[in-house]
């Protein structure tokens, strides 16, 4: 009886490391990432959103080329994608990404311009 209880807490440490070892390895999309958006009456326009767990929150700052740092008014994470909302010239701006590969999303702006974002600041 004691071998069989010892095999079956050890299958469990077994299977807890595997899960642990799993989740760790998964890359969070909060981080910085550079959002190159396609098709504006501007033309395309690159912007930074930068976003950061705070107080147990998702919080996100976009920066705009010619503009200052904008506080994200809201940001929506889930596990594979993300929604952030921001003011920019008067208006209420958002910018919808879904998860495309471990380091690449897709998505658009305001459901109009194609919007295509790596991990990290690409200087241009």
């Amino acid at each position: 009886m004691k071998t069989i209880s010892k095999i079956i807490v050890g299958m469990m440490f077994l299977f807890s490391a595997f899960a642990v070892n799993a989740q760790a390895e998964e890359k969070s999309l909060v981080d910085t990432w550079t959002v190159l958006v396609e098709g504006t009456p501007s033309g395309d326009a690159t912007i930074i959103i930068t976003l950061e767990e705070k107080e147990g929150k998702v919080v996100g700052v976009v920066k705009q080329e010619g503009k200052p740092d904008t506080q994200a008014t809201r940001v929506e994470l889930k596990e594979d994608e993300v929604t952030v909302y921001w003011v920019s010239g008067g208006y209420d701006v958002y910018c919808y990404l879904e998860k495309v590969e471990e380091d690449k999303l897709e998505g658009s702006l305001m459901d109009m311009f194609d919007a295509y974002a790596t991990r990290g600041v690409k200087e241009e």
